[in-house]
């Protein structure tokens, strides 16, 4: 039984609960389509209650579903803030928020000041070292799928990329590479059984499986402050922004929202585009026709799409007006990236996926402002690259069921995806 809200002169759609997980989150992309462009046709924003869980339910929160609305609240940080959440349309204790969410959940100027010092582990220097062992890595794992003529793309192709190039990063060794896979899963699937079976414990899971990542960054700092390497860990110890630096818990806080930002969100970019170009061979004979003209295109387009990240959580600060909606402090806002990257204001045939689609405008890394994905160059360099070498040594590889899709209505994830190619590779 969901909780009653007051919504005196809010509009609730019929038919369309976005706070409900199975009844619209489980649903086909189809039905998310319809949903969001009978949502974006509506006179003002729309209104949901938000859901019962263990915490104390909130008032419910504004729907954003237009590129434009979001693009302008994302550029006005003083008035559609942070620090109350980002990532939940509950309001999670102050604790929780600190060590999980990082820079994400910041306003100024403490955000400025992280973003600062952590920007310092992505110089034009350290990118180039990072180009090189993606090229690397792709290949490592290509050499090792392909004369096997089949495999789930999601754990022996998309998952490994990501994870090997955050790990090798933060000089996290490679026997607890799937420690760390194992334990984001739980902090981004906890609402899927999968991951956390036991639906009436899935705080203390998220606060566990935190805690087990913050604790092992932890123990390499501690291990970097006597003897430093060239990784990021050591890095972000001793970059120092006027006099100021990281202390380990920062680190570890980074450290769990990079493993979110940067993992689970190229992993599924890349499990999407799999499933795409299997669903759209015509496409795929596009993009084989032209790989090196089409592949930028191309990737802007799978992040468009699959819009990895569906939505990040606002709070206002003080009163503000969107879509003829007047808006009151305190009020929560959820940015719908998937449903922006969907505008037909700003997307041709929005619902097509088009590997030469130019211009394409999404907002797949984040809005504009100080919140856009710090790592989203990275995040293009592991797709290029991946996409790269599938189409060069297995390019018949494709999907031989339906993804099995993550039970989420945050993060538009895929769980497992089977798929064959010719065993070898291309001759």
């Amino acid at each position: 039984m969901r909780t009653a809200h007051p919504t005196a002169g809010k509009i609730e759609p019929a038919g369309i609960d976005l706070s409900d997980v199975d009844g619209f989150w489980t649903k086909s992309i189809e039905h998310r389509h319809a949903a969001f462009n009978a949502l974006r046709e509506m006179r003002g924003l729309p209104f949901f209650a938000e859901p019962e869980s263990n915490l104390v339910p909130g008032p419910g929160y504004y729907a954003l579903t237009k590129l434009d609305d979001i693009a302008a609240a994302s550029r006005t940080p003083a008035v559609y803030t942070s620090s109350k959440g980002s990532t939940s349309w509950e309001d999670m204790p102050v604790e929780f928020l600190e060590f999980y969410g990082s820079m994400i959940n910041m306003d100024e100027p403490r955000h400025s000041r992280l973003r600062r010092i952590v920007s310092r582990g992505f110089t034009p220097k350290m990118l180039d070292v990072l180009t090189d062992n993606v090229a690397t890595v792709a290949k490592r794992i290509v050499d090792d799928v392909i004369e096997i003529g089949e495999c789930d793309a999601v754990t022996e192709i998309s998952a490994r990329l990501p994870l090997t190039i955050i790990c090798d990063m933060m000089g996290i060794p490679e026997s607890q590479h799937k420690f760390v896979f194992d334990r984001t899963n739980v902090m981004l699937g906890a609402q899927d059984p999968e991951y956390v079976p036991d639906a009436d414990n899935i705080f203390q899971a998220l606060i566990d499986a935190g805690q087990d990542l913050g604790d092992l960054v932890k123990d390499l700092a501690a291990q970097r402050m006597k003897n430093p390497t060239d990784d990021l860990i050591s890095t972000l110890l001793n970059a120092r922004i006027v006099g100021e630096k990281l202390t380990p818990d920062e680190i570890a806080s980074f450290f769990i929202l990079l493993v979110g930002a940067g993992n689970e969100t190229t992993r599924n970019a890349l499990s999407w585009g799999i499933n795409l170009i299997s669903e759209n061979p015509e496409q795929r004979a596009t993009w084989l026709a032209d790989l090196e003209n089409v592949t930028p295109l191309a990737v802007e387009e799978i992040v468009r799409w699959a819009s990895p990240v569906i939505y990040m959580r606002r709070t206002l600060s003080e009163p503000a007006e969107l879509s003829e909606q007047r808006l009151e402090a305190h009020d929560k806002v959820l940015l719908f990236y998937w449903a922006a990257n969907r505008d037909p204001a700003h997307f041709t045939n929005p619902e097509r996926f088009d590997v030469l689609r130019s211009p394409n405008s999404h907002i797949g890394f984040g809005g504009p402002g100080p919140h856009f994905c710090l790592g989203a160059h990275l995040a293009r360099r592991e797709i290029t690259v991946m996409f790269r070498e599938l189409l060069t040594r297995i390019p018949d590889i494709h999907a031989t069921a339906e993804p099995v899709r993550l039970r989420s209505a945050f993060i538009n994830g895929i769980k497992h995806l089977p798929v064959a190619f010719t065993a070898g590779g291309a001759r």
